[in-house]
């Protein structure tokens, strides 16, 4: 028994929700700062502020992944966490923008990000779920067109909200807009409806047919097996608590003798809360008290060898990532058009262009998806990342030489192909060495590797910055455009054969 081939629209009728999904990040992305400050958020609490989006998905997305991998009802396997997550979703967009105070506003983003990640992160799985491997790549590269799609237009609409509709792009002190207010309205119906398009026109292998395409699949290529003993790997994993915890523990106290920027105690305290499960897990364990808890817990540790790969890969690409994302704006005016005067014209025409930029990759991103599996089948997955990432390094790398704003736009053309094999290929990668039943479960997991450089960009790169490169935010862009190289030359070394452990998750 084996997966049907899906036609395109098909496929197309499955990722279309990812539309409605990028739509309401892009929205979230592209404004939730303009609020926190329009309702009286300093310029220094914003980070901490944006945390929200992080740590939510952090906890969130193994949580749902691990229930979506054990639901079935008449909605099916992943669509009611789809439908459950558009709901929420759709009146966080509309809350947000009318918030009365910051810390409702701050609470909101907590319920929006949540929200959002619980339908994301069965859409991943949905793919792995649904398609032959054959057509996972092409599958994943239809996602990644959606979301440079959705990435544009919600960037864009209170733009266009100001400039083609009329709507007022300034309010009273503590007031957000309306063009601002109504494009999150837009954003919740978009949002609702595609995500209700995919719910509506896509179909689920029941769990006994899924059951009987990985059995098939194993009788056809037998998978490496690796009986894992039960007590090692509870030491293991007692030990890489202890480990985890102390790691910790000493550099929260660094942190603290040396007065470093606050932000570093999120990496190291979530480091030690980490430890501290795996320590009680463990106990629990040998026991043999085996539960979601433990299962949820203990299957960290035993992620697949191509998971722990990729990992490496994610992770250098996500910090490149961010490290654009938080300081384009002030190495393109500081850098390339010599300006810090945030009330010149000069400085906010730069500013504006950034946004034009931002725009160009997520729009290469889109035109470029459906290339990557052409190139793919020609050649394989790890290669056209490889070649992906690499453009997109010496895209970062060269805003340090460009002086226009021709060359800036050019600059993203490598980074719109990095970003559309970014949100395709691994996943691609990944899905043919998951077992169908942890699909979901490992999917959200995988998640870890894009929120961890988020979080490890956010606060050692000011620190970095300030203290090697005299301020100058342009090597930023540098350490992220070798950081993309990077992660490009540690995509040839991932085994994509697939290999199992087996193990009591007791």
């Amino acid at each position: 028994m084996q997966k049907r081939t899906l036609s395109f629209w098909e496929i197309w009728n499955m990722s279309f929700g990812f539309l409605g999904i990028q739509f309401g990040f892009a929205l979230q992305n592209a404004n939730t700062s303009r609020i926190f400050e329009t309702l009286g958020a300093n310029v220094e609490d914003i980070p901490i502020l944006w945390i929200a989006a992080p740590v939510t998905g952090l906890v969130v997305q193994p949580i749902i992944g691990y229930f979506s991998d054990r639901t079935w009802n008449r909605l099916g396997r992943r669509r009611p966490y789809f439908l459950i997550g558009a709901i929420l979703s759709s009146i966080a967009l509309f809350i947000m923008p009318n918030s009365p105070t910051l810390w409702v506003a701050a609470g909101t983003l907590w319920i929006m990000d949540a929200s959002i990640n619980i339908s994301m992160e069965p859409f991943r799985a949905f793919v792995g779920d649904n398609l032959p491997e054959r057509q996972r790549t092409l599958g994943f590269s239809m996602q990644s067109f959606f979301i440079g799609i959705g990435a544009v237009v919600g960037s864009a609409l209170p733009w266009v909200f100001t400039n083609w509709i009329g709507l007022s792009n300034t309010a009273p002190e503590g007031v957000i807009p309306d063009s601002v207010k109504w494009s999150f309205y837009v954003g919740g119906v978009v949002f609702f409806l595609a995500v209700l398009w995919t719910v509506i026109k896509s179909k689920e292998y029941s769990p006994a047919e899924l059951a009987a395409f990985e059995k098939r699949r194993l009788e056809i290529s037998p998978a490496k097996v690796d009986a894992l003993d039960k007590i090692k790997n509870i030491r293991t994993q007692l030990l890489s608590g202890v480990i985890m915890t102390l790691t910790g523990a000493v550099m929260s106290a660094v942190i603290y003798f040396n007065d470093l920027t606050k932000e570093l105690y999120i990496l190291f305290i979530g480091l030690i809360f980490i430890g501290l499960l795996f320590m009680i897990v463990s106990q629990l364990r040998s026991k043999d008290i085996r539960n979601g808890f433990t299962i949820i817990i203990t299957d960290m540790l035993n992620m697949p060898g191509t998971m722990k790969q990729l990992a490496w890969v994610q992770f250098f690409s996500w910090f490149a990532l961010f490290s654009m994302w938080i300081y384009t704006t002030q190495a393109v005016t500081g850098h390339v058009f010599g300006t810090r005067d945030t009330t010149s014209i000069l400085y906010n025409d730069a500013a504006d262009w950034v946004t034009i930029m931002f725009g160009v990759y997520n729009g290469v991103a889109a035109a470029v998806a459906f290339l990557l599996p052409v190139l793919a089948r020609r050649t394989s997955n790890k290669f056209t990342h490889m070649l992906a990432l690499v453009a997109g390094g010496l895209g970062l790398l060269s805003i340090y030489f460009v002086s226009d704003k021709i060359g800036l736009t050019m600059a993203m053309i490598g980074v719109g192909i990095a970003w559309a094999s970014i949100l395709s290929i691994p996943y691609a990668m990944l899905s043919g060495s998951l077992p169908s039943a942890k699909m979901g479960y490992y999917m959200g997991v995988f998640n870890f590797f894009i929120v961890i450089p988020q979080i490890v960009a956010a606060t050692i790169l000011g620190f970095l910055v300030k203290e090697y490169f005299n301020n100058e935010p342009i090597y930023a862009l540098v350490i992220g455009g070798f950081a993309f190289i990077i992660a490009g030359l540690l995509t040839l070394r991932v085994n994509t054969q697939r290999k199992i452990d087996i193990s009591e998750q007791k």
